[in-house]
């Protein structure tokens, strides 16, 4: 069983990108992966921006991914870029904080014309932070993710598609067959 951390970039409280990871999270935990989730957003504004890192919860977020062995990380897509939360985040880790980790980048946006945030902003700088392996991210768009008046998240059949696969090639490359895929 391998110790998945899924970081959400999301500066909002109410964001689809956290629903989005929460429920990827379920399919990852059903394959037997201990599945560990990080909202940036919780950790005090004081400390990532001052870049305190000694804050606790930085010195928190940092055991965090020194302890996976694969890091899920989604982000909003803002000015064709990832986040500005997780990128303050992310300049606090140390210099090769993903060191022999396996990564699966995942982005949310309203527009198709934001697809190539994952390859041209995110994938760059998760690869020098020394990740052994990004696998194929996935872009979902915004329209095709849907709140429930339960709070539960709704994604379109498509999607929902494209993003199972993209979680089971994430657990391949973790090491472990996906249950579900073998199941169905």
């Amino acid at each position: 069983m391998a110790t998945v951390l899924s970081v959400s970039g999301s500066p909002s409280a109410s964001s689809r990108t956290s629903r989005l990871l929460r429920h990827l999270d379920q399919r990852l935990a059903a394959q037997g992966h201990d599945v560990i989730p990080l909202d940036v957003r919780t950790i005090p504004a004081d400390a990532l921006l001052g870049a305190d890192f000694r804050h606790p919860a930085i010195v928190e977020a940092t055991e965090l991914f020194a302890r996976a062995d694969g890091v899920v990380v989604g982000t909003p897509v803002y000015k064709a870029s990832y986040s500005g939360v997780l990128k303050a985040l992310l300049d606090l880790l140390p210099q090769y904080a993903l060191a022999g980790k396996t990564v699966l980048p995942l982005a949310t946006g309203g527009s198709v014309a934001h697809v190539l945030a994952i390859d041209y902003a995110l994938r760059p700088v998760l690869t020098s932070m020394g990740a052994a392996h990004i696998v194929q991210g996935w872009f979902t768009l915004d329209k095709d993710l849907a709140v429930q008046d339960d709070g539960s998240l709704a994604v379109a059949p498509a999607a929902t598609e494209a993003l199972g696969q993209v979680v089971d090639q994430f657990s391949v490359a973790l090491g472990r067959t996906p249950l579900l895929a073998v199941a169905g």
